[in-house]
């Protein structure tokens, strides 16, 4: 785009001689610092503004060029043009000005936008003990930098406790709901012995802050969150998992992928309370190379151009064994091609895999495990 004038010019005097000398091509030099302004400040085009009009009565006063003796570089039709083209490299530079102003504004707010990234879903560690943990989100806006799809890794005394979620809604409202959830899940995981109780803490915490939120009662209702809750212990090579109204993880083992479904899914976060049921743990066996992925529906619900839903367990068995990294480097790419990078909903995935050297054992306390950040 930088170089487009100096291309839009080298056409003109290609084409200078070979037009009939009643349609002098020169004329189009008015559109020249228009064309400028798409990637030039205002300095520059109004400096082309210049270069244009002084250039139009060269080519008016070149006989070789417009056909025309010197004598008439003042004819009214050329004055004309470099009228016309004062004036359009006059909106040119405003054009130019005002689009500068705002490619400055969306670049800090770019930044402060990253920084909030950084803040709400920081990134998971990439090793804990014998775990390794991968992470990606994937946004649908080209500009956007954060939504409500949320995950967490956060190693316990109780384990390695995870969590990926699915805020309803967009906007700042769905940022904030997410800030409230990590923040509870953050807390909680450290204190709550087991998994159904760090589910219902969490639970509380949503519902006090649906409740802090403006709107009806309907409305409040309406503001609830899905969710996986899972748990990996170290002293023991099985994972726990309590569904909240979430698309269930997946487990992969040698390549082989299947879905961890009980049937047995509680209500959405903030929904529980109209239940009023003991949450259901569901175990599954955890084997040194199994990974265990974690995802929102933003991967499932990722349609090609005829509208044919995303087939992840039927893309996950055609690739064979990969390595954490590998795993979502290849989900990432796959789902930016199957909907030709026309992606409708955010996309979050975290994925654990057990070294194959398996878990440390029961004298070895979680709370020693190592953790690195990942990269």
């Amino acid at each position: 785009m930088r170089w487009l004038p100096v291309l839009y010019v080298a056409v003109l005097l290609a084409l200078e001689p070979i037009t009939p000398v009643q349609w002098p091509v020169s004329f189009v030099l008015i559109a020249l610092p228009l064309v400028a302004a798409f990637a030039h400040g205002p300095v520059v085009v109004a400096g082309v503004t210049v270069f244009a009009v002084v250039f139009e009565g060269v080519l008016a006063g070149t006989p070789c060029c417009a056909g025309r003796p010197v004598d008439h570089v003042w004819e009214r039709y050329y004055v004309a043009a470099y009228v016309c083209t004062a004036l359009v490299g006059t909106l040119g530079t405003i054009l130019a000005a005002h689009r500068t102003r705002r490619e400055r504004i969306l670049a800090d707010v770019r930044f402060v936008a990253d920084m909030a990234q950084r803040v709400l879903l920081r990134p998971v560690p990439h090793r804990i003990g014998d775990l390794v943990l991968e992470s990606f989100y994937l946004s649908a806006a080209a500009e956007a930098r954060i939504g409500g799809d949320l995950f967490e890794a956060v190693p316990t005394v109780h384990g390695v406790r995870l969590l990926i979620g699915d805020v309803r809604g967009k906007g700042l409202q769905a940022v904030e709901t997410a800030a409230t959830l990590l923040g509870a899940f953050r807390e909680a995981a450290h204190d709550e012995p087991d998994l159904p109780a760090l589910v219902g803490r969490v639970e509380t915490s949503m519902a006090r802050h649906a409740e802090r939120l403006p709107g009806s009662g309907s409305e409040v209702a309406e503001r609830f969150t899905t969710a996986v809750l899972a748990e990996i212990r170290t002293d023991g090579r099985i994972v726990r998992v309590v569904n909240c109204g979430h698309p269930p993880p997946l487990l992969i083992r040698r390549g082989e992928a299947r879905e961890l479904d009980s049937g047995r899914s509680a209500p959405p976060l903030n929904l529980g309370v109209l239940v009023r049921e003991p949450y259901h743990v569901d175990t599954y066996e955890f084997l040194p190379g199994d990974q265990f992925l974690l995802y929102t529906d933003g991967v499932t619900e990722t349609r090609d151009p005829s509208g044919a839903f995303y087939p992840l367990l039927e893309r996950i068995g055609s690739w064979g064994p990969l390595s954490p990294r590998e795993l979502l480097e290849r989900l990432h790419d796959d789902l930016v091609v199957y909907s030709h990078n026309r992606l409708h909903d955010d996309t979050a995935a975290l994925t654990v895999s057990l070294l194959p050297d398996g878990p440390k054992g029961p004298d070895e306390e979680a709370g020693r495990a190592s953790v690195r950040p990942g990269a």
